[in-house]
């Protein structure tokens, strides 16, 4: 829960402000490009400092925890018969990556730490931390004429078995999630008379079949079709993977990917699991508005984090993940967070993670 002092703090080339009529933070680790909105509303015409111009790097923090690390997008200074409204929004270190095409360059089979050297240094992502023990380089990663930056992380990443994200303190992590923190709180919906401990203003529960199958099979690179029909002469790759829990239901919802990109069984097996996962953690999504801005912990909600759900009227009692929030200051809700959470563990990407011996200095592999 905020305290009366908490308030969000711009920081913009040595000059701060943290007095703010509204604002909002998305963070979603499936969505690049964290967004920020800040807006002040003032009967006297407003100064702005020169610092706070678009391009500007800025920060965000919540009584000093970083929120977010980026660039200023655009300044709006509005004037009617009231008064004026300035609005200032922005996004995470991502947004060129997002905004810009790479660097032209040829890759023909492009490692990960080429990628970071090559396209992401370029453009002003100096802090890069490799969350794995290891990253099998797959072949046949190219960098196409066009494609953003981020496009080609995420490409490389993903056939490693990672995911880039960028963290508050404007960190861009390639890894996978960790599920072996404890949950950073307790989320309490109950009903009735006797009801105590609600912390929820309010939960909504999803629960989907349009994007579920109940198996995906995974082609490789075989060459098996030969004029107008399948040419059983030559060698099928393939790797086939299967939902129990839709087959125990009887529920039949197949899908066939061919990815060139495969050229052995335990790729197309990798490729199959994630597909499968991805179609696992569609089905379910849960939305729960909370007072405050942080967790019963004391954490500032932040994607990642697992989090303990007790809904009675949803027959919910579990821990589940927090793939995305949004941390908002509002004139009619005062200071609330919608968080978007998953079932826990359902989020797969294939990250070869060990849990590092303690040592002195950084237990992370750090990219050069």
């Amino acid at each position: 829960m905020p305290t009366p002092s908490e308030r969000i703090r711009l920081t913009v080339g040595g000059v701060a402000n943290d007095t703010w009529t509204g604002w909002s933070v998305d963070s979603d680790l499936l969505t690049p490009a964290d967004a920020f909105e800040l807006e002040l509303y003032t009967r006297g015409a407003p100064t702005l400092p020169p610092e706070v111009a678009e391009g500007a790097p800025c920060t965000l923090d919540l009584a000093g925890d970083a929120v977010l690390t980026g660039v200023i997008d655009e300044v709006e200074h509005e004037v009617d018969r009231r008064g004026h409204t300035v609005r200032i929004v922005g996004r995470d270190l991502a947004a060129p990556l997002v905004d810009c095409s790479t660097p032209f360059v040829s890759l023909r089979e492009a490692s990960l730490q080429e990628i970071v050297d090559q396209v992401v240094k370029p453009l002003g992502v100096s802090r890069i931390e490799l969350r794995t023990d290891t990253a099998k380089v797959r072949r046949r990663i190219q960098v196409q004429p066009g494609q953003s930056a981020w496009q080609a992380l995420q490409q490389v990443a993903e056939a490693n078995g990672l995911w880039p994200w960028m963290e508050p303190d404007g960190r861009l992590v390639v890894g996978g999630p960790d599920y072996a923190t404890p949950p950073v709180g307790v989320l309490v919906l109950r009903t009735g008379t006797a009801a105590t401990g609600n912390n929820v203003e309010r939960l909504s529960v999803r629960r989907s079949i349009a994007d579920r199958y109940s198996q995906v099979t995974v082609l490789g690179q075989h060459g098996a079709f030969e004029g107008d029909g399948w040419d059983t002469d030559r060698t099928t790759l393939q790797a086939k993977i299967q939902d129990t829990a839709l087959a125990r239901r009887g529920i039949f919802r197949p899908r066939v990917v061919l990815d060139s990109g495969c050229d052995s069984t335990d790729l197309a097996r990798a490729r199959a699991q994630k597909l499968l996962a991805d179609s696992e953690m569609a089905g379910f999504e849960a939305v729960a508005l909370v007072p405050g801005w942080r967790a019963s912990g004391g954490a500032v909600w932040t994607p990642g984090q697992r989090v303990r759900l007790v809904s009675e009227p949803h027959g919910l009692d579990g821990t589940f993940f927090l793939m995305a929030r949004t941390l908002r200051l509002t004139r009619r809700s005062g200071a609330i967070t919608e968080l978007r959470l998953r079932e826990d563990k359902a989020w797969v990407v294939t990250a070869h993670t060990k849990r590092p011996r303690k040592r002195s200095g950084d237990d992370m592999e750090r990219l050069q």
